[in-house]
């Protein structure tokens, strides 16, 4: 008689459920553990799906993986979309990169040569057409340029849809071979360890699994609870540092890193009849040497962000929210007749170069964190090898392999 894997998902944010959700369908049982869902960096992120943006000098190794997850969205949410009707908030609305005067024209031109050079299309705009294409930028911008595959989604959305996913009971015509929806535990893990008496040759981790086999792993909690499974993927951002047992073999360099972002809603007396925003692309700007966000959603508010702190106040910076407004509004001075409506501050795991840690530390146990401010965009590419890595595909081929090999867990691993 087979069995299902019993696999926990250790972390609530976008890419455990995103993982989770990729685990349920190549026939897992998922119990995802978490003290919340989507509170900690989802749910302050802008959610912009931008590898050619996003590109910056020096971070070569981190291009592949972008642009492979930049891929792999439109088919994930497709498949997310089949199991719910709830919206992922997915929009194709570009990106202009926009340097606000001279003195940043310079650095924002030779960043836009360094992604020509990759092969992105990144293409120059006149004055005018960026007046054409946003009338309610500033007048006087310095130079624009247009990026029409960076495109976004809305984490929370996002999170929201994943939720629905999980939980719903799927047409086994359309998901073959699903596990049950996900079972949530709130609770904050404090242990993964070996559980006691298991023979490890015998207990394999991987759906098919024998219905005798012992759990391979126990999962202890803060009411000093002991969990049984089969499979662990930890996904705890910053947490895993806190996780004891077996993450003790394999300590991770990570660090928080602070981003304090705005969220406005467009006041109607801005609008014209018919208009719905006074922005439609999303805008990553540079004024006065400082880096600015602004990403429209469709339901007229607007998120405003770029920040990034690694100092000991875990609370909002007034500096760096005065700084973002003042920028925003240097871009888009209508952003001063505004609704603010939220400041969120978030700590995200950040590694010393941005890359992020995938790997096993044994097998039928998984890491996936270090994501810094690109989680959003590597979320699918990491769902599904994270998933991989846990048993649910054939051996991972040539290219994904160097994609793990671009994540680096490999070089901790004993």
């Amino acid at each position: 008689m087979n069995t299902r894997a019993n696999t926990a998902v250790i972390g609530a944010g976008v890419l455990g459920l995103l993982t989770a959700w990729q685990l349920r369908l190549s026939g897992h049982d998922v119990t995802v553990i978490a003290p919340s869902i989507a509170q900690d960096a989802s749910w302050a992120a802008a959610g912009m799906l931008a590898p050619i943006s996003e590109v910056q000098y020096g971070q070569d190794d981190l291009w592949p993986i972008m642009t492979a997850s930049r891929a792999e969205y439109p088919q994930f949410l497709a498949t997310l979309s089949r199991a719910t009707d709830v919206p992922t908030g997915y929009r194709e609305n570009g990106t202009l990169l926009i340097a606000a005067d001279r003195s940043d024209r310079d650095a924002v031109a030779e960043l836009a040569v360094l992604q020509r050079e990759h092969g992105m299309d990144v293409t120059a705009l006149t004055s005018s057409t960026l007046r054409r294409r946003e009338p309610g930028l500033a007048p006087g911008l310095s130079k624009g340029f247009d990026v029409p595959s960076d495109h976004q989604i809305d984490p929370r959305q996002l999170v929201a849809a994943a939720c629905a996913a999980l939980e719903a009971e799927l047409d086994p015509e359309h998901f073959p071979g699903a596990g049950h929806p996900v079972r949530w535990l709130t609770a904050t893990v404090t242990a993964v360890e070996d559980s006691p008496d298991v023979d490890e040759s015998a207990a394999p981790a991987i759906p098919g699994a024998e219905a005798e086999s012992a759990p391979r792993f126990t999962v202890t909690t803060e009411d000093d609870a002991a969990h049984p499974f089969d499979a662990v993927l930890l996904v705890a951002g910053l947490g895993y540092s806190s996780i004891a047992g077996l993450p003790e073999t394999c300590p991770l360099d990570l660090r928080p890193i602070h981003g304090d972002v705005l969220r406005l809603r467009v006041n109607p007396a801005q609008l014209m009849r018919g208009e719905s925003h006074i922005l439609d692309a999303t805008v990553r700007a540079r004024v006065n040497g400082r880096s600015v966000y602004l990403v429209p959603r469709a339901d007229g508010g607007l998120v405003i962000g770029a920040s990034s702190r690694e100092d000991s106040l875990t609370g909002t910076h007034a500096g760096s929210v005065q700084e973002l407004l003042t920028d925003a509004v240097a871009v888009l001075p209508g952003v001063k007749d505004m609704e603010l409506v939220e400041i969120t501050t978030r700590a995200r795991p950040g590694t010393p170069d941005e890359r992020p840690f995938l790997g096993e530390l044994r097998p039928g146990l998984v890491v996936s964190t270090g994501y810094s401010r690109h989680g959003i965009l590597l979320a699918p590419l990491a769902a599904r090898l994270g998933a991989a890595l846990l048993g649910s595909a054939p051996e991972l081929g040539a290219e994904d392999q160097q994609l793990l090999t671009s994540m680096r867990l490999t070089r901790h691993r004993g």
